[in-house]
């Protein structure tokens, strides 16, 4: 009985490192979203915190701030898509 149980703690702690490693290599990636025509670009690393953002200066009207706002949450919204997918793909895919 002891070496059931041993096996099952050694596997339980062989899980813990390699969720330890999939956590630290989710946060050194990074993740670039994009809104419709490239215009702007977010960059967020694979646990999804923000890391960059790039605004081309062609979109930028002062006339049209709401437009801008639009092009932002678009490029958020890819990029969180992005790592949710990565995460999914990276973390879990290997394990199962």
């Amino acid at each position: 009985m002891g070496s059931g149980f041993s096996k099952m703690k050694k596997k339980q702690k062989a899980m813990q490192a390699q969720m330890a490693e999939i956590q630290k290599d989710m946060e050194n990636k990074e993740i670039v979203g994009t809104s419709e025509g490239e215009l702007v670009k977010v960059t967020l690393t694979g646990t999804k915190s923000f890391k960059n953002i790039d605004i081309d200066p062609s979109c930028v009207d002062p006339e049209d701030i709401e437009g801008l706002q639009d092009l932002i949450g678009s490029a958020f919204k890819n990029a969180e898509k992005q790592a949710d997918e990565t995460m999914g793909m990276d973390s879990m895919g290997p394990m199962f």
